[in-house]
């Protein structure tokens, strides 16, 4: 059922954060910083796979996410939800099924066999389709996507997640220069502002967090050269 009443944007981002934080979603260590995918070093991990292990909270952000997404684009914007292999399948089905819409997902790249598909499930040429993910960082893995939704002469020009990283600039610029625009619960930055009311990190770890979310690429070459 599409959500009819919802918080403010500042509200649903609060309470996202808190909620990721909440299930243990939320992962700071600057002592042993973790590896990104793109092998830099970062005192922040986000695990938003952990969310369909809580159903309460599942079914809220996925509210959210409908929601923000309808507010921003249109409530007729859409006639399929696509979800990124492997983590945006389940967001994408769910927030298909509040939006009334049928759903497909994406492979990261042909099966190898059979039809060699990428795209599972029925998309037609002209229709609007939203991408949906878990998160994203710089916006890049997302373009891929896109293009193999364009391919099928589709059109994508939108994509939602629940969690974007909001610290590098060039993100919004990428997928606007691709003709995608982005629509998120919440960032670092809010995730940080509830730890610290929450005191769910001590505040040396915190402080560390916050000097890497000001100027990461700073950050990272420092750890790095280290």
């Amino acid at each position: 059922m599409i959500p009819t009443t919802f918080p403010a944007k500042e509200e649903i981002a609060r309470l996202s954060a808190g909620m990721l934080i909440e299930i243990g979603a939320v992962h700071f260590n600057a002592d042993e910083p973790f590896t990104l995918a793109s092998g830099l070093p970062s005192p922040t991990y986000i695990d938003c796979r952990k969310l369909i292990s809580y159903p309460r909270i599942r079914a809220t952000l996925m509210d959210f996410l409908t929601i923000t997404v309808m507010r921003d684009a249109g409530f007729e914007a859409f006639d399929n939800v696509a979800g990124g292999e492997t983590a945006g399948i389940p967001f994408a089905a769910l927030v298909a099924e509040r939006m009334g819409l049928p759903m497909t997902y994406i492979r990261k790249k042909p099966k190898g066999y059979g039809r060699n598909a990428r795209i599972e499930g029925v998309m037609s040429e002209g229709e609007r389709v939203l991408l949906v993910e878990d998160l994203t960082t710089d916006g890049g893995s997302k373009l891929s996507f896109v293009d193999a939704i364009r391919e099928t002469g589709a059109t994508c020009g939108h994509t939602a997640v629940i969690f974007y990283y909001g610290i590098f600039p060039e993100t919004e610029e990428t997928l606007g220069a691709h003709g995608v625009k982005l629509h998120a619960l919440c960032t670092w930055w809010d995730v940080l502002a509830v730890a610290r009311e929450r005191q769910a990190f001590d505040e040396a770890t915190l402080a560390e967090v916050e000097r890497f979310l000001s100027a990461p690429r700073a950050w990272q070459e420092a750890r790095q050269g280290g």
